[in-house]
């Protein structure tokens, strides 16, 4: 008697964090009574040792834990002095909260075109953007790839301009030995769901080797107070939550464990998908891509979003729509062609899911889906 052949997955989530949950769930729920116990809520013991534990694994002097990644990015600006008047040259590829920040503070985005490769942002387009109201450089490690920091810090030393890295798909990625969030005057990290390093809610962190720096941030997240109910600035109120911070140094203490489970994944559909006429991520260059998102390229990808729809799998356009080209920066006067890069790369990118707990049987079913088309 033949032996039954497995059954094909049906159907496969983007994501999925209830096999982690369920993982973390005791040791979690110990730390949630231990915080309820101690009536410590609001910046509390958790909070601290998590900003010296990420701190230390950064490599940065300091951390400073916050209530969101787009905070993170604010406060950073707002932090380094950048505001009305000035110029922050970004990505357009990019989720809005990048371009979006430097609005808030009342700055104004400069749009720099990405490398096809890495699908960061292009160190020769950003030198082309440079005026004499450039403040500073604010690039992203997309999809947990790192950009090429070497190039854009010598860009910004030779122009005297500040680098702030939007590192919230980055957490564990590296360039030239260094991690992410640990190369400029400010990292900014997210802690949503699904980031590499995810909290159960919102959160965000920013770090920093400055002591000036560290000194701002800690006032501008606490409405501007230098000491209980007395203010110099109208800051803000992003702290961190106790609790989110008890979860987030459980999993700090195993994220080079869910980095290299990522890496595995990606590994997976790199073999699986190859020979096949597309194009898959490009490794880092002198780094550790994190893979928060494993993204694809081809010129039929609403074909394969159609297929993969049919069978079920999650998948996700990122980004379908350039943030030079959207409505909200229709005054600053870019039209398609502008960023020829990023114009063409919205039209073909797909990301597919990738977790941890993706199994191999599950890549391979999404990788029979996406050969049929």
């Amino acid at each position: 008697m033949s032996k039954p052949q497995e059954q094909a997955p049906q159907g496969v989530p983007y994501l999925s964090l209830q096999k982690e949950y369920q993982a973390l769930r005791d040791e979690w729920m110990q730390a949630i009574d231990g915080a309820g116990a101690s009536g410590a809520f609001i910046l509390g013991p958790n909070v601290h040792a998590f900003e010296a534990e990420a701190a230390a694994y950064v490599g940065a002097k300091h951390a400073i834990a916050v209530a969101s990644g787009t905070d993170a990015l604010v406060l950073s600006l707002r932090a380094l002095g950048i505001g009305p008047g000035d110029e922050v040259i970004t990505t357009p590829f990019t989720f809005f909260a990048t371009a979006e920040a430097v609005s808030l503070v009342g700055a104004t985005p400069v749009f720099a075109d990405v490398e096809i490769g890495s699908f960061n942002i292009d160190p020769t387009s950003v030198e082309s953007c440079i005026t004499d109201r450039t403040r500073a450089i604010l690039p992203v490690h997309l999809f947990g790839n790192p950009a090429d920091m070497t190039r854009l810090n010598a860009i910004a030393k030779d122009h005297g301009l500040h680098i702030i890295e939007d590192a919230a798909q980055a957490f564990g990625a590296e360039h030239n030995g260094q991690r992410a969030g640990s190369m400029s005057d400010c990292g900014c990290f997210s802690f949503y769901p699904t980031k590499v390093l995810g909290c159960y809610g919102d959160g965000g962190l920013i770090t920093t080797s400055s002591d000036e720096v560290k000194a701002r941030l800690l006032q501008l997240r606490n409405h501007g107070a230098t000491q209980p109910f007395i203010h110099v600035e109208a800051g803000y109120n992003s702290r961190l939550d106790e609790i989110q911070a008890a979860l987030l140094r459980i999993k700090l203490r195993d994220i080079e464990g869910a980095v290299a489970a990522r890496r595995q994944v990606a590994s997976w559909y790199d073999e699986m998908l190859s020979g096949l006429d597309l194009v898959t991520p490009q490794h880092a260059v002198n780094g550790r891509h994190a893979y928060n998102l494993y993204t694809i390229r081809h010129p039929r990808r609403d074909a394969l979003r159609e297929q993969l729809n049919g069978c079920r799998i999650g998948n996700s356009q990122c980004y379908p729509l350039p943030l030079h080209l959207q409505a909200v920066y229709a005054e600053l006067g870019y039209k398609a062609g502008d960023l020829p890069v990023v114009d063409g790369l919205c039209y073909e990118t797909l990301s597919l899911p990738i977790f941890p707990d993706l199994s191999r049987e599950q890549v391979a079913y999404v990788c029979e889906q996406v050969a049929r088309v």
